[in-house]
């Protein structure tokens, strides 16, 4: 199957920013909210994953390339938020989500995108 990280992502146990898909965090309160953050990454394909991608289309099944750009793509584009987020002084991201964009020549373009926040645990 190969490395785990090499077909999925997310957040390691001690990232300093907390990304969530939800508006709140269980057992915390949101102190501060400090507006929308986001990463965006744009990635070409090469030539050589579309003509693969052409030829696995005809056949069917998973074009494990594309998807491994993808993680990374997505993977980057959540580094950014993080560092967007980090930068404003927010330990959350709060509604954390992806856009994806399929540009004719420009390539795709991921963005990942939410609201940071600062929040505490509750006593």
């Amino acid at each position: 199957m190969g490395n785990i990280d090499e077909y999925g992502g997310g957040q390691g146990p001690s990232a300093d920013v907390l990304v969530v898909t939800t508006n709140e965090v269980a057992g915390c309160r949101v102190d501060q909210v400090l507006g929308e953050v986001f990463g965006l990454t744009v990635r070409s394909r090469h030539l050589g994953a579309q003509v693969g991608a052409g030829l696995k289309s005809l056949i069917g099944g998973e074009l494990r390339g594309l998807t491994k750009t993808l993680v990374q793509s997505r993977n980057e584009a959540m580094e950014r938020l993080q560092e967007q987020a980090r930068a404003r002084g927010a330990n959350a991201v709060l509604a954390m989500r992806f856009d994806v964009t399929e540009g004719a020549e420009a390539g795709t373009e991921i963005c990942a995108y939410g609201t940071a926040a600062v929040i505490s645990r509750l006593s």
